[in-house]
Parts: structure tokens; C-alpha cells; sequence
């Protein structure tokens, strides 16, 4: 007999979670609570009550959480200009962490002693949902079907289900996309079939948000993007909340051919992975943020926080949004956004966000001293020799003592 009275499970309403609602039944013999976050992921959530409750299933949360999953984890995350190995924007990374606090904080609410998922055990995932909620409860158990039982493939899911009459549609099981998806506000991501090849190239009627560049309109989109500290607050002038100015960009990026991406990264568990991911508004976003904040940081910060971004990176990545390096990361990236405020223009045309004016009440840029015309003695062009001199004085001092770089081979 399990130990396990009650466990709150992340679940889809999909054929995988289905089938895992029945198993920790049947298993470990407890209750099921279910929870669905909306996270802009583009399909109905509601449906997925009908389907826990055909399961037997008593406490059903289905939670809208756009805001929240915009506000508090995607924007403190693109205040760091944060990229993954130079590409990823990490838009399924930084959807676990609040999956994460919720799943902990309903089984705070319901009394459950354990949390379960739907991750397998080759991913990333497994390790962001189980990171997190050890960082939230640490005497939670955490039961990872994927890692104990021996259901391996759709089929044996499939069959599982006919065994047990779980009310799953076998014809939409079989017609589903081949690729493994995962969709959020911030990004659409495919991995496997095809993708497992990466010379392969992935086929054009897989992306869901974009039209190609060569299919995107001729004539390019022009908007105006508005900060406020670090985050974006409008579009064209129109206040919008987080969740909408990210589904907006999504929209007007996707329309434009923004935000493709086909690369191959090295998953936390050691493997390498080849994915294509969608992530049209973030690009937007990105390429914009940077642009307020190169009149409005002063260059050391501005330095120090692009040495940083890979570490916040890798962090977030790995699962450790709930960890005291991340808090004192984020900590230092808030305090820089303190100016970043101001408004950025950009055209949109066929795949390119291309910036065409910043401006800000807090820039830094001194057109009296960058002019190339008189500055009236803003700057003495005299006092560059000098700077050149000291700056120059230690290699000078090595070239004198024969550490040239001439003879050497």
C-alpha cells in the first residue's frame, strides 16, 4: 500500500496525462487532483475538466495564469536580454518555474504529500518541475510516471487506454502532429521524427505562428514599442497589459516572418537536442529592449549585465529559477533597469526587426559631444592622446623588454 494519500498532477487533458491520472490511481492507490495552467498556449484548457471528471477526478483546477506567467517570469527574464547559447529564448524554460508553484501551492491547498508530471526522463523538464518544487517544499515526493513504468510508446498508451476505458479520441491520438510541442505566450517549440536528423530541414507546414520570410507581405509593419524600467507597457501608443503586448507582437511578428529558429542545443542531462521554436513576440521584444537600453545604461553596466546574461541564461535553463543565485542575478539586472525607459521604433519586413529610432528622457546620448560637426568645446579632441598613451603604457613596457609580437611564430 502506497504511502501516497493524494497527488496533484500537471495535467493536459492529453493522451499522456490521461493515461497517467489512471496509472498513480491504480498504482498508488490515491486521489488525483488535476491542474491546467493557461499559458497562452493557443488551445482550450476548459475541455480538460470534462476529461479529468470522466477519470474520476474530484478537485479540478484550471487556472488562467497569461498575466502572471508575462509579468513575473518572462519580463524579469528579458530585463537580462537573455539568450541560450547565443539562440534559445528559452520559452518552455521559463514556463516550469511557475508551473512549478503552482502545483506546490495547490498541494499545499488540498493536503496532497506528492506532485507528479508528465516529463520524460530524457528531458530538461523533468529536472525544472522537480528543482522547483524541492525549492518550494522540500519534503514533497515527486512521482515521474515516465521514470517507472514501462509504457514506452504511443502505442502501448494507446492500448493502456482501451484497458483500462479511458475515454481518449484514438483517431485524433493517431492524426496528432508528429513532433513533440510545447506552446506557450512566449514561444512554440517541435523536437522529434524529422527533427531527429539535424541535416533534415523541418518542413514548411510545421510552424503554427509564422508564414515564411519569402511568404511575409512587401510592404513592412512600422511600430512603436513603449518602456517603462526594463518592461514593455506599450504598442503605437496604446497601454497594454504584459500578456497582451506579448500576444500582440506574436501576432504582428508571425504576420512578418519573425521568430523562426532551428538549432541544436546541449540539454542539463548531457545529451544534445535539435528543436525548431517560434518565438516571434520575444524576438521583437529582445531586439527592442536592447535598443532603449543602449541610450539609457551607462556602458559598464551595460557590459557587465552581457557577461552575466549566459550565467542567468544557463541558470534559468537549468531549472534554478527558485535558487539564490538567480534572486541575487535578478536582483542586480532590476537595479539596471531603473532608466530604461522610453520608446523604440521598428520596422518589420520579412523575417528582420530592424530598428529604426530610440528615444528616452533619460538617454545618455550627447549629440554635442558625438557630433562630427563643431561641438563649440564640448569635447577636446586633445585629451584622446593622452588616454591613448596610459592605456597603451603596458604593452609599450613588454615591447621594450622584447615581448613583441613580430618574432614570434
Amino acid at each position: 500500500m502506497s504511502d501516497v494519500k493524494k497527488v496533484v498532477l500537471a495535467y493536459s487533458g492529453g493522451l499522456d496525462t490521461s493515461v497517467i491520472v489512471k496509472w498513480l490511481q491504480e498504482e498508488y492507490q490515491c486521489e488525483v487532483v488535476t491542474f491546467t495552467a493557461d499559458l497562452g498556449q493557443g488551445e482550450e484548457v476548459e475541455p480538460a475538466r470534462a476529461k479529468a471528471q470522466a477519470l474520476g477526478v474530484k478537485e479540478i483546477y484550471i487556472e488562467d495564469l497569461r498575466e502572471e506567467f508575462v509579468r513575473d517570469f518572462v519580463f524579469p527574464m528579458f530585463r537580462a536580454n537573455t539568450v541560450y547559447e547565443g539562440e534559445y529564448l528559452l520559452g518552455t524554460s521559463i514556463a516550469r518555474p511557475l508551473i512549478a508553484k503552482r502545483l506546490i501551492e495547490i498541494a499545499n491547498e488540498t493536503g496532497a504529500d506528492a506532485i507528479s508530471h508528465g516529463a520524460t526522463g530524457k528531458g530538461n523538464d523533468q529536472v525544472r518541475f522537480e528543482l522547483g518544487a524541492y525549492a518550494l517544499k522540500p519534503g514533497v515526493k515527486v512521482i515521474a510516471p515516465w521514470r517507472e513504468w514501462d509504457l514506452t510508446s504511443r502505442e502501448t498508451l494507446m492500448n493502456y487506454c482501451k484497458e483500462h476505458n479511458i475515454p481518449v479520441d484514438f483517431s485524433n491520438a493517431k492524426k496528432k502532429s508528429p513532433y513533440s510541442m510545447d506552446a506557450n505566450l512566449l514561444h512554440i517549440s517541435y523536437e522529434g521524427d524529422l527533427l531527429e536528423d539535424p541535416w533534415a530541414t523541418a518542413e514548411d507546414d510545421m510552424w503554427r505562428w509564422s508564414v515564411s520570410p519569402e511568404q511575409a507581405p512587401d510592404e513592412a509593419t512600422i511600430i512603436e514599442l513603449g518602456f517603462e524600467k526594463g518592461d514593455a507597457v506599450s504598442i503605437n501608443g496604446e497601454k497594454m497589459s504584459p500578456a497582451t503586448i506579448l500576444e500582440t507582437l506574436n501576432k504582428l511578428g508571425g504576420a512578418n516572418g519573425i521568430g523562426r529558429d532551428d538549432l541544436v542545443e546541449n540539454r542539463f542531462v548531457g545529451m544534445k537536442s535539435r528543436g525548431c521554436y517560434e518565438t516571434p513576440g520575444g524576438t521583437i521584444l529582445l531586439k527592442a529592449h536592447r535598443a532603449m537600453e543602449s541610450i539609457t545604461l551607462d556602458r559598464e553596466a551595460a557590459h557587465l549585465k552581457d557577461e552575466i546574461m549566459p550565467r542567468y541564461a544557463k541558470v534559468i535553463y537549468n531549472g534554478f529559477w527558485w535558487s539564490e543565485e538567480r534572486r541575487m542575478l535578478q536582483a542586480l539586472i532590476d537595479a539596471s533597469q531603473e532608466f530604461v525607459t522610453g520608446s523604440v521604433r521598428l520596422k518589420l519586413y520579412k523575417g528582420n526587426v530592424i530598428v529604426e529610432g530610440r528615444e528616452s528622457p533619460y538617454s545618455l546620448f550627447d549629440s554635442k559631444v558625438a557630433t562630427f560637426e563643431d561641438d563649440a568645446g564640448a569635447y577636446d579632441q586633445k585629451d584622446a592622446a593622452g588616454f591613448i598613451k596610459l592605456n597603451a603604457l603596458r604593452m609599450r613596457i613588454a615591447a621594450q623588454k622584447g615581448r613583441t609580437f613580430l618574432d614570434r611564430k
